[in-house]
């Protein structure tokens, strides 16, 4: 889907550059991949007590981590 957003262009060299992506496109769509999926687990985790949840927060970013670099070989 096309938008326009009116951003920084520093911010949009950086996100790109931080995520190694070939286009700012592409950077940002994988931070706001990123950053929703952070929140989701934040707001899981301020569940407790509600439902039982365990904390494998850094498993689950290992595990990304791992799934992303299989991923940038392959394209």
């Amino acid at each position: 889907m096309r938008t326009t957003l009116n951003l920084s262009q520093e911010l949009l060299f950086e996100v790109k550059e931080l995520y190694k992506e070939k286009t700012i496109s592409r950077a940002v769509e994988v931070a706001l991949r990123e950053t929703v999926r952070r929140k989701k687990i934040e707001l899981l985790l301020s569940l407790p007590g509600k439902i039982e949840v365990e904390d494998i927060t850094e498993e689950l970013e290992n595990a990304e981590i791992e799934e992303f670099k299989r991923d940038r070989c392959t394209n």
